[in-house]
């Protein structure tokens, strides 16, 4: 890969050197064996760009882990953490504080339904972690339902209520954690044929797993509104109307995850508004501030919420809420209005990511199925279109994984950090990327899908 002109003149590989030296040192890496990893150095990064100590620039097709929906260092929202950090840096979190009540009211306002009150955390997990209590206490029942195909967090509660392999090493078997298969046509366990069959054939699922566990004794069922990591499958038309039929009839607390999806990221304020449902609890972080400081959320009913009026919460965290998070907040969400973030997410997925995504999967035998909306895609990878076989098996490691590794680096060397996850890349990029810049992404990926061709059969 050639230096980018405008980064080359600023390189500086001896810092970048040091940096990998108290890295390698010092920092202990999440979901890592520590000694076969090489963290990149990253000397800056701008918009939807970052670059390393050596002057290589990338285009960011993962948006951080999918949360920088405005880009890096937006001079807006960082003013706006200068300024509050002039104002008040931090304050407990039990007092009233200008950034705080801004913040929960400008969320309020874009929630869906009577999603009115904010309990704030300092990230997506801990959103699951309290919304989880909060139906519990609500209910006064113990289980909760999952789906296999999901992510909600790596702290207690929520790695249990995780699908994906993440969540192996960390079960304990929580008491009340039950899973269940949500719809996903190209990969049916239903053997459906059509999206309407897949749907009838979820919910009925759905419908028989209550039964046999007990309705009465499930205080909430939790899914993404579009799965994230698992592979951004968007649910067919009618399952989530369904799925809250199905709690409405039992009492039961209905739990929307918007951590990934939520704040722009499907070309609307948040996923459920594609398909007008109202859950009873929705968790928020990432774009929510576009993880410029740590912030997620539980937006909480107006019916859960009375429920603590007179009985304490009993929940709680000493940055709940932040002064600095909250800044950054308010600062991304005025951004968002105002320089029609949302609306070009909608439109750069409907007029450039989508049509070039299909394009590609026309081209490339390892491209079995395109699925997305907005600024957040996925491309599941196939040894053979017919067959529909994994380009790599499920949870692969090693030289099992050579494929998708090989992919991988092709990207890199042609200045795109991919997202990948087990068979599949994620077209994520930030939600105010430009035709220009997508459609770079999409020769950057044209470039590597050739690499992922070879290993098809």
């Amino acid at each position: 890969m050639t230096p980018h002109p405008r980064h080359a003149d600023a390189a500086d590989p001896a810092a970048g050197a040091a940096v990998k030296a108290a890295d390698r040192a010092h920092v202990f890496h999440s979901w890592s064996a520590q000694g076969l990893i090489d963290p990149l150095a990253v000397a800056g990064a701008e918009g939807a760009y970052f670059w390393d100590y050596d002057g290589n620039r990338y285009l960011d097709f993962t948006s951080g882990l999918v949360y920088t929906n405005i880009g890096y260092q937006h001079p807006t929202v960082v003013a706006a953490i200068q300024e509050q950090a002039g104002k008040m840096t931090t304050f407990a979190p039990a007092f009233a504080i200008e950034s705080r009540s801004e913040a929960a009211r400008l969320i309020a306002e874009r929630t869906p339904g009577d999603l009115d009150k904010i309990f704030f955390t300092n990230g997506g997990a801990e959103a699951v972690e309290n919304a989880v209590r909060m139906a519990r206490l609500h209910t006064g029942r113990t289980k909760v339902l999952s789906a296999y195909r999901s992510y909600h967090g790596a702290t207690s509660t929520a790695i249990n209520l995780t699908g994906d392999p993440r969540r192996w090493a960390s079960d304990n078997g929580s008491a009340g954690v039950v899973r269940f298969w949500a719809p996903f046509l190209y990969r049916s366990p239903f053997y459906a044929e059509t999206e309407a069959e897949e749907c009838a054939r979820a919910l009925q699922h759905l419908q028989d797993t209550l039964a046999y566990e007990g309705p009465s004794t499930i205080a909430a069922i939790i899914l993404e509104t579009i799965p994230g990591t698992a592979g951004i499958m968007t649910p067919p038309p009618g399952y989530l109307a369904g799925v809250r039929e199905i709690c409405d009839r039992y009492g039961i607390v209905f739990v929307l995850d918007e951590v990934m999806a939520g704040f722009g990221r499907t070309g609307k304020w948040f996923a459920a508004d594609h398909f007008d449902v109202v859950p009873d609890l929705m968790t928020f972080a990432k774009g929510v501030n576009s993880g410029y400081v740590p912030l997620g959320g539980v937006a909480i009913s107006a019916e859960i919420a009375a429920t603590f009026d007179t009985r304490p919460y009993p929940g709680g965290l000493t940055y709940s809420g932040h002064p600095l998070a909250c800044a950054a907040a308010i600062a991304t969400i005025h951004v968002m209005e105002g320089e029609k973030v949302i609306e070009n997410a909608a439109r750069i997925g409907e007029t450039v990511l989508g049509p070039g995504l299909r394009e590609l999967a026309e081209n490339h035998p390892s491209v079995g199925e395109v699925r997305g909306l907005g600024a957040f895609w996925a491309l599941e990878l196939v040894r053979n279109k017919e067959t529909r076989e994994p380009l790599v098996p499920y949870n692969a490691t090693g030289a099992d994984n050579a494929p998708m590794a090989a992919f991988g680096a092709a990207a890199k060397k042609n200045g795109l950090w991919p997202f990948i996850n087990m068979n599949r890349t994620h077209a994520v990029p930030a939600c105010n990327v430009t035709e220009a810049e997508a459609k770079e992404g999409l020769a950057a990926l044209d470039a590597a899908l050739s690499v992922a061709d070879e290993h098809t059969v």
